[in-house]
């Protein structure tokens, strides 16, 4: 639905479906209770996730039709999408598979490619588009060595530019305006917001002027307005707080080089500060160890007394670590309701997302609002609730933070 601060919705990667059938079905089974329960007068925008299997059979004219049908049927529209997952992303082994295949391939390059081809099918004529993405690959296949590590982000980039020359190209031949959200998250080769802000100053930007100057005619300026147009920033809160990173001035780095945030994923993951007694902090880390589960990796990020951070792959790895003295406090990559703060012995980082939206207010960042919450079917079982109720109840949470939220 459309606020005074930006379209609210919620990704879709919460409903199942590697084959679009299967989404579709399950898109006409929650959506119109969702928008009952939260947008009831107004027509509500969809987070769009679509798997490379779906993308291929929606990309069919009479299926894009059939569905841009059901739409106007039930008042929604799509405004964003989710591009991270590229294969099933429920009721198999993820982990770190969800960034296969990456950003050094063909087969992301041209996935994404068809997504857009899509979106700038169903996005309305007068709003923007965006599809958030892989933050390039994961980084534990490739930081081995310094060569390897340097030959995949120039790879990856390479590919990043290839997508600014098709998204110039919608917007100079069909007039829409669509950009590329790259999603920075617990490990991969573009983690903090620092390492994005690099990559993007340091290795994106001059390689893509270079290329895009060339490729499309345009002068290095023009070329440099592309990039920083089409390639975004999907700020998704809940990595961005298991980094313990100052929101206010992530934000402001982004400015001070000109980058757009293309998308605030509104999430939230689970945190505990670590207390000195030996048995207390036990039973803190079997708390985290009860979110353990085998779908998705759950890192795990230590803050040291000293502000140093130990990262884990996983929450079984952080065990290891849970009698370590100098650590203070535990956050773990596990994607909780956001309108819970207290989980019994644990809490979750519902307090960064309270900033994020109060800066958001202040000094609005973007047009897209998108609530993440895809986990509920692996959640303990006490905090789940059925789908279309949960999302709800999170999607009026978000409206209950804006004063004035119409």
């Amino acid at each position: 639905m459309v606020t005074n601060y930006g379209q609210l919705t919620y990704c879709t990667n919460i409903h199942g479906g590697e084959q679009w059938d299967e989404h579709f079905e399950s898109l006409k089974t929650h959506f119109p209770a969702i928008k009952k329960a939260v947008s009831p007068s107004q027509p509500m925008g969809v987070g769009l996730r679509l798997a490379d299997m779906a993308s291929q059979t929606l990309i069919e004219p009479a299926r894009l039709a059939e569905f841009k049908d059901w739409l106007t049927e039930v008042e929604g529209y799509v405004f964003t999408m989710n591009g991270f997952p590229f294969g099933a992303f429920h009721g198999t082994a993820v982990k770190e598979n969800v960034h296969t295949p990456d950003w050094t391939t063909t087969r992301r390059l041209q996935y994404t490619k068809r997504l857009f081809d899509i979106l700038a099918q169903l996005v309305p004529e007068d709003r923007e588009g965006g599809i958030s993405t892989s933050p390039l690959g994961y980084r534990h296949i490739y930081n081995q060595d310094e060569m390897t590590w340097l030959d995949m982000r120039k790879r990856a980039t390479s590919h990043i530019v290839d997508m600014v020359a098709h998204l110039y190209r919608i917007r100079e031949e069909k007039g829409r305006d669509l950009h590329l959200d790259i999603e920075p998250e617990p490990d991969g080769v573009l983690e903090t917001g620092d390492e994005f802000i690099a990559w993007y100053a340091d290795e994106l930007v001059p390689e893509g002027v270079q290329i895009l100057s060339d490729q499309l005619g345009i002068t290095s300026a023009e070329a440099e307005r592309a990039i920083k147009h089409h390639i975004r920033l999907c700020y998704d809160v809940c990595h961005f707080a298991l980094g313990y990173e100052d929101h206010s001035a992530v934000i402001d780095a982004l400015a001070q080089q000109g980058i757009q945030i293309g998308k605030f994923q509104i999430s939230a993951a689970i945190k505990a500060l670590m207390p000195a007694d030996t048995e207390a902090r036990k039973a803190i880390g079997n708390a985290f160890m009860a979110f353990d589960e085998p779908t998705y990796l759950h890192q795990v990020i230590a803050k040291h007394r000293d502000g140093r951070l130990t990262r884990f792959k996983d929450l079984p790895e952080a065990r290891t670590g849970l009698l370590d003295m100098q650590v203070s406090e535990w956050r773990s990559h596990f994607h909780v309701p956001i309108f819970l703060e207290n989980l019994g012995d644990l809490k979750s980082t519902q307090s960064d997302i309270l900033q994020v939206l109060g800066i958001h207010q202040y000094s609005r960042q973007t047009n897209h609002l998108e609530v993440e919450t895809y986990t509920w079917g692996v959640l303990p079982e006490q905090l789940q609730l059925p789908i279309a109720e949960s999302i709800s109840r999170e999607l009026n949470w978000v409206l209950d933070q804006f004063t004035d939220h119409r």
